[in-house]
């Protein structure tokens, strides 16, 4: 299985999905929690794409981050996340 999963395509997918995880990481490098939305208005992808990043970037080969994830309870259902870089932890 590839590195992104069983569609990925290197040809086609490398470097489109390489940026979003850089962007994924940017937008979460405040170090302040987040839902899906608020990331995606801010990296202007796709709040599944968002998810899919943040699960990336727990792997040991994509910086094995800490991304820790809650409840947002004043709005039910909402999640929200945090991004914790090695030295943050």
């Amino acid at each position: 299985m590839s590195t992104f999963g069983p569609a990925y395509d290197e040809q086609i997918d490398r470097t489109r999905l390489l940026d979003q995880m850089g962007r994924v990481k940017a937008a979460m490098a405040s170090g302040q929690w987040q839902s899906l939305a608020e990331l995606a208005a801010r990296t202007g992808d796709p709040e599944s794409s968002i998810s899919a990043q943040l699960r990336h970037l727990r792997k040991a080969r994509f910086g094995g981050y800490l991304v820790l994830k809650r409840r947002r309870t004043a709005q039910g259902g909402t999640w929200e996340y945090c991004l914790m870089t090695k030295e943050g932890a």
